[in-house]
């Protein structure tokens, strides 16, 4: 399949050895699949941001290779187009938790062939006022652990540092006030969590809900209102959890438009990255973006 111009951007912050060695997995799969492949490395925050933003218009693929703040990046440069390139997502991260809602491999070399032989899909995208998300957006205790994660544990341990983080903050999690419109419909609680999902992947585990789709033109939300260990727990390791058991501490709704209120600014996690504060109202771009999977994969 031969395509006419693509550009790979890769994140240029991790360790030499360890680029120079994807690259010279990726770069050849890629080149031979191209007439012309661009290869841009970031050098700074918010390089890929701008390469994306000023993407040529005859650049028909992007593929991003890097981890998920890599990924976030590239998305909010690339929605603002008309006519954005396809996407191919290339695992080059601790956690890659998109593109295991995209079914791609987690071996690069088996990803790259995978989406340069792939189809295409269309994906959707949540966006916050003038910012744009592609796997959730949280706050809360999601917000307090990434925001903690000790930088010598997430050398060391990976992904397993967001939840020595997560387990170091509940002992001080405090419930606090939140005001929720959901299509129309208003609702107020006291909570720990409100997640609004798009991805089915947080951490590398598949979240326990069955009707979570990247597709769909809905976003998924899930609230958590007691910081009890039990019911913090089921959700942390992400094992299916008994819904009648814990409906008082966790809740689940589905929607096109959100908007979160809380009576303090409180920081927001958006696909890992902490960019902006509530509160914030929240659309489903349906399939906004055009994303590279590997060939017959059934996305629900």
């Amino acid at each position: 399949m031969s395509r006419r111009k693509a550009m790979l951007i890769y994140n240029g912050h991790a360790g030499q050895k360890s680029i120079d060695k994807t690259l010279g997995i990726t770069v050849p799969i890629l080149s031979e699949e191209t007439d012309e492949l661009i290869v841009k490395g970031t050098k700074q925050q918010h390089d890929a941001l701008h390469f994306c933003q000023n993407i040529d218009n005859e650049i028909k693929e992007l593929f991003i290779l890097g981890g998920d703040g890599t990924v976030h990046e590239c998305i909010n440069g690339i929605s603002q187009h008309q006519s954005p390139p396809t996407i191919g997502i290339l695992p080059g991260g601790t956690c890659n938790d998109f593109s295991r809602s995209l079914h791609i491999p987690q071996d690069i070399a088996k990803a790259t062939k995978a989406l340069v032989n792939g189809d295409s899909i269309p994906v959707d995208v949540l966006k916050t006022d003038e910012h744009y998300c592609l796997n959730f957006w949280g706050v809360g205790f999601i917000t307090e652990a990434s925001n903690h994660i000790n930088p010598t544990e997430k050398a060391l341990l990976g992904r397993l540092s967001y939840f020595t983080s997560a387990l170091r903050m509940m002992t001080n999690l405090k419930p606090f006030p939140v005001k929720l419109s959901i299509d129309g419909k208003t609702l107020t609680d006291h909570v720990v969590l409100v997640l609004v999902l798009n991805g089915q992947y947080i951490g590398t585990n598949r979240l326990p809900l069955s009707n979570l789709s990247i597709s769909d033109g809905k976003a998924d939300v899930l609230v958590c209102r007691n910081p009890n260990l039990a019911a913090l727990k089921e959700l942390l390791t992400l094992e299916d959890p008994e819904w009648e058991a814990f409906k008082g501490e966790l809740s689940y709704y589905r929607g096109t438009t959100i908007t979160i209120e809380t009576d303090e600014k409180m920081n927001v996690d958006t696909d890992g990255e902490i960019y902006t504060q509530s509160p914030a109202s929240i659309e489903v771009l349906n399939g906004h973006l055009n994303m590279l999977v590997p060939s017959h994969n059934e996305n629900s």
